[in-house]
């Protein structure tokens, strides 16, 4: 049976890469985007390139009504989804917290948050054998952030990918039985058109693998997860982030003359 996979935020970054790497793998991908329907249809043509079925659907997975009607397109043109990943997501606007209006947080928490339980709801709605499915795979996109939390640049968006976190831990075991596989793949710092240049630039360096991820590396272990190779891999969070475990600023020491770097770090320490 060929695999249907949705793939949400599927126009660019991670998404595109994804949906490409499906193709590959023999899926049906059904390519979602919001407002840039041009980069969407590009994705489109180089996964039926590959010779995959492929559709785009526009949705802002914000809206529960947008995305009932995402999952009934992708019914209607390939087949019930076996496969969704739960990419779509925004950053928001960059700074402190204190910085920030109701409206800048209520939308991060609508795309990033609320969005991926309602499309896990219409998918499970459609994979689960209690509800006459056949089984299927969720992959929830989330990010180091939950992790390092994004002090004075995105504690809003930190914050709504541990919300990420805890529905793919506790969402595993509700449906696991089942037939559905729920994980989560956490990118470190990636190549891709979210975060500044001069991040990607400066902190690059700084990461334990000396340079940030392409979007097809996280791509690869996403479509791991989704295939039959990982019939056994549930609740896991996958951290791609190149060993990266603090903020890079921590490491920037490693340029200094060792007796200064090892000052340094002393004094640090007593300051905790």
């Amino acid at each position: 049976m060929t695999k249907v996979t949705l793939i949400t935020g599927g126009s660019r970054g991670i998404g595109a890469a994804t949906a490409r790497l499906c193709a590959a793998e023999g899926h049906a991908v059904a390519i979602n985007y919001r407002s840039d329907a041009t980069a969407a249809e590009k994705v489109r043509v180089e996964v039926e390139s590959a010779g995959a079925k492929a559709m785009v659907v526009q949705a802002d997975t914000g809206v529960e009504s947008d995305i009932m009607r995402m999952f009934e397109e992708v019914d209607r043109n390939l087949g019930t989804v076996t496969g969704l990943v739960n990419n779509a997501g925004i950053h928001g606007p960059r700074g402190r917290l204190d910085a920030l209006s109701a409206g800048d947080i209520d939308r991060v928490l609508e795309v990033n948050v609320r969005g991926c339980f309602l499309c896990a709801r219409e998918a499970i709605k459609r994979m689960s054998t209690k509800h006459g499915g056949a089984g299927g795979s969720i992959v929830n996109v989330s990010s180091g952030s939950a992790r390092l939390g994004n002090p004075n640049d995105g504690v809003l968006y930190a914050a709504s990918k541990g919300a990420v976190n805890s529905l793919t831990i506790g969402l595993s075991q509700e449906v696991a039985g089942e037939g559905i596989r729920v994980n989560t793949v956490a990118p470190g710092l990636t190549a891709t058109d979210m975060p500044p240049p001069d991040k990607l630039e400066t902190q690059g360096p700084g990461i334990p693998i000396g340079r940030v991820a392409e979007a097809s590396e996280i791509a690869e272990a996403i479509v791991w997860l989704l295939s039959d190779k990982a019939s056994y891999t549930a609740g896991a969070n996958i951290r791609v982030g190149g060993g990266r475990i603090w903020p890079v600023r921590r490491r920037a020491t490693r340029s200094l003359p060792i007796r200064r770097r090892s000052r340094l770090l002393a004094r640090r320490r007593a300051l905790r």
